[in-house]
Formats: structure tokens, sequence, C-alpha cells
């Protein structure tokens, strides 16, 4: 009996080990505690687990095999990076400055490998074409003719050489990159390539980051001018009943959202919503999302950060027979240009006992705090930008955007401009 407790205390003990680890080290003046990990699926970051640093080590054990982009995001400080995982151990070293990342040295061959082919692509981008029209007047019999084009042939080559058995994530990546997402426009594909793409690759498609990028270069492609012929005859392969498909039909939701494309979106939506098969935690999110903030639905209640100009806890407590809702952010060119119109009406507003809310996308606290010393109305900020609890929840993907809601919160208009909101109360 004694043998047979062994064995399985140690097989046990065998299944809770980590299939690799992720470990994070940081300098002493870091003071953050907290650092969270995220996978990726299509453009979504999904939460793995939160860990605290134990001698400014943090380290996460991750029990499945994952090949794919990652991030671990510090919420008290909103540093956030991203590296990449082939399904072995990662490891790290922050320098930081200020509480904030300055640099990440990659101690790892994958991330190493990697942070240098993203550097070399940068510097294609940025510097072969400047130093291509520099050439133009040195001979190449010259010493600094024979360099530039030493440099220009270096930058000129590909990551071929990668060795996908040692570096498969990192190949996958660099390869499709190249060949869906070039610049170059006489490496355009065609729409049946990208399709093909879409359906046979493995499931580093939705770890990668380019499953957003490659359907936008889909979408554009061939000066495409029937969108609506071109999505269903993608969706039509994939099948929406499958995970592919489905995760496929969520990121084409947001895109259509992000754009604009008012009429693409409420037609693949409401195929999402009649869906009779199981749904993907992927898509249920984007439905989830999306039904936060349809006309008529009450507004999920938001529990107040750090508010100023208002006692109340909440969204939800703040009494008015109206409140218009704004996510806006310090750093928003439009919101510049938009939310003085709001001020100069704000006291007629006030008369008709309108509230404004407005709920910040802002990360520098100074920035933000300069701002809204000028906004008489109530305001708060997570001070964590994108990563902000409310973008996911109220389905935000620009801004300004605007909510007007009822004495009972109900939703019922979703202005696309300060106008709109202006010419809602007639005060324009």
């Amino acid at each position: 009996m004694k043998k047979i407790f062994t064995i399985s205390a140690l097989a046990a003990a065998f299944s809770l080990q980590a299939q690799f680890t992720v470990s994070i080290q940081a300098p002493a003046d870091f003071k953050d505690q907290d650092a969270i990990l995220y996978t990726l699926n299509g453009s979504k970051d999904i939460i793995v687990t939160k860990e605290q640093s134990k001698n400014n080590v943090w380290t996460f054990k991750y029990p499945k095999n994952y090949m794919g982009m990652m991030k671990v995001y510090f919420p008290n400080s909103n540093n956030t990076f991203n590296f990449i995982s082939e399904n072995k151990n990662v490891s790290v070293k922050l320098e930081t400055q200020a509480n904030k990342i300055k640099d990440i040295v990659y101690l790892d061959e994958a991330n190493d490998l990697m942070s240098k082919l993203q550097e070399g692509s940068q510097k294609k981008e940025l510097i072969l074409p400047a130093l291509a029209q520099i050439k133009e007047y040195y001979k190449d019999n010259t010493e600094f003719g024979k360099a530039l084009k030493t440099e220009i042939n270096r930058l000129s080559g590909n990551s071929s050489g990668i060795d996908q058995t040692q570096h498969p994530f990192i190949y996958y990546y660099n390869t499709n990159y190249s060949k869906f997402l070039s610049n170059d426009a006489s490496k355009k594909v065609a729409q049946d390539e990208i399709i093909n793409f879409l359906d046979k690759s493995n499931d580093m498609l939705e770890t990668s980051s380019l499953l957003r990028p490659v359907l936008v270069s889909y979408l554009n492609s061939g000066g495409n001018t029937n969108v609506t012929a071109s999505v269903d005859k993608l969706l039509d392969r994939l099948k929406v009943e499958t995970p592919r498909g489905q995760t496929v039909l969520s990121e084409l939701i947001d895109i259509f959202d992000v754009y604009d494309m008012q009429d693409f979106k409420d037609k693949y939506l409401n195929l999402a919503k009649n869906l009779k098969c199981t749904i993907t935690d992927r898509l249920a999110s984007t439905l989830k999302s999306n039904a936060n903030v349809e006309m008529g639905a009450v507004f999920p209640n938001y529990k107040f950060n750090s508010p100023v100009n208002t006692t109340a806890k909440s969204l939800q407590d703040v009494k008015a027979d109206k409140k218009v809702v704004i996510f806006w952010s310090s750093t928003c060119s439009h919101c510049e240009s938009e939310l003085p119109q709001l001020l100069a009406k704000y006291n007629d507003l006030k008369a008709k006992n309108v509230q404004v809310v407005g709920l910040s996308l802002d990360v520098d606290k100074d920035s933000y705090s300069k701002k809204i010393a000028a906004f008489p109305w109530i305001n708060d900020s997570e001070l964590k930008g994108w990563n902000s609890s409310y973008v996911d929840t109220y389905n935000v993907h620009a801004t300004p955007t605007y909510f007007i809601l009822d004495a009972n919160n109900k939703i019922i208009s979703k202005p696309e401009h300060v106008g709109d909101v202006l010419e809602y109360f007639k005060l324009k």
C-alpha cells in the first residue's frame, strides 16, 4: 500500500507541475507587487493568473502547451510588456526608472531572437528606403559606398533562415507576417489565398496577433467593393459552428465597430445572436459587451474609483433626469475639440437636470488632473488606459464615445459626436 501511495503522490505532483514557467526580474526600487499574466485569442487578451513578487521576482507557472503572444501587466503602475512563448521557459529582466519600464532584457533564446528580428524589421521599414536614396549619390567603389551597399544587403535579408523545428512560433509569425501583411504592393495576395490561410492555419493563428490585421487586409484586398459577399464567402468556408469560425466572426464584428461600418456590424452581430450551436467564450464576450450597450438596455453599473465633483459611489447612484456618459482621454485630439463644446453648454444641461459623467482612458495622472480641472462635471478614471475595466464592459473602441441614459439608467441615445448630444437636448 505504501508503495502504491508513493507512486500516486508522485503522479499527482507531476500533474501539478507547469508545462513551462515565466520568470520576471525587476530592480529593488520597482514598487509593484502584483502582476497579471495574459495569453491571446485573436485580438483579445485573456487573463491567466495573478502573482505577487517574491524579492522582486514574479514566477508564473503555465500548465498547458501554449505557443504565441503573451503579456504581463502591472496594474498599480500601468506598466505592460509583451513576449512570446514557444512552450519553453521564459526569462525576462526589466530595467526601470521612476517605476516605469525603460528597457526589457530577454534572457531566453526565443524571446531574444524574436526581439532582434523585430528590431531588424523596424530598421528595414524605416531605414532601408532612406539608404536606397542615399546610395544614388555614392559610387560602389568608395569606402562609404561599399559600407552602404553592405548595410543595404543586410537589411534586405529575410528571416527564412529560422529553424522551424527549434522556433516554430517565430517561424510561423515572421513567415506569415511577411506574406500577408507586407507593404510591398507587388506581394499582395489574393482573397482565396487569405481564405486558405485562415482555414488551414493551426492554433497559432489565434495566439499570434496576426488574425485581425489579416482580416482587415482581406476586407481591403483587390479594391473590395462587395464586403458582404467577401465576408459570407469567408464564413461559409470556415463554418460559424466551429471555434475558428466564431473567433473570426467575433473579430469581424469588432472591426466593423471600430471602422463605424454599422450596417455590416448589425448584420453579422445578428448572425452571431441567432446561432443555435455552442458558443465559444470569445464570441460570447463580444455578444455580452454589445448587449450591454444596446438601445433600451440598462447601462451596467460602474463603481467609481476616485470620483471628482460628486459624493456618489457609483454611476447608478448619480440621480438625474438624464445622464450623458462620455469615454474620453486627455490625449485624444477629437476630445480636445469636442469637450469644450459640451463645457460651453454645461449650465444649460444642468438646468435641464442632466448630469455629465466623464470616464477617462488616461494613463498619466498629471495630464488627467490638469484636464479635468476645467470640467465641472463628474470625472473618474482608473488611469489604466485601454486596460480600464470599462472598455470591455461598455464596448468602447474609440474616444470620445457618448451614451445618453434616462433616469432609470436605460440607454436612450448613442450620439456619434458632441453635436448630436447638443441636438438631442435642443441646445444647438
